[in-house]
């Protein structure tokens, strides 16, 4: 049974549809996480679906100067 669960894993990577990629993710200020977003992120994209989740911040960073 647990062959068959990562069967399922790796299939649902390697067949990700329009996912973006985790590349691309950290290109657009996100980070990928597993599950869900933490409280203050949104959904950005996918890195790979539907597992992996590109999470964004609500507000954009402020720097100090």
């Amino acid at each position: 049974m647990g062959i068959l669960v990562l069967v399922f894993i790796f299939i649902s990577l390697a067949q990700h549809g329009d996912a973006q990629g985790p590349e691309s993710c950290k290109h657009g200020g996100g980070l990928c996480r597993v599950g869900t977003c933490v409280c203050g992120e949104y959904l950005a994209q996918y890195c790979f679906e539907p597992i992996i989740l590109c999470c964004k911040n609500l507000s954009p960073s402020t720097t100090e100067s």
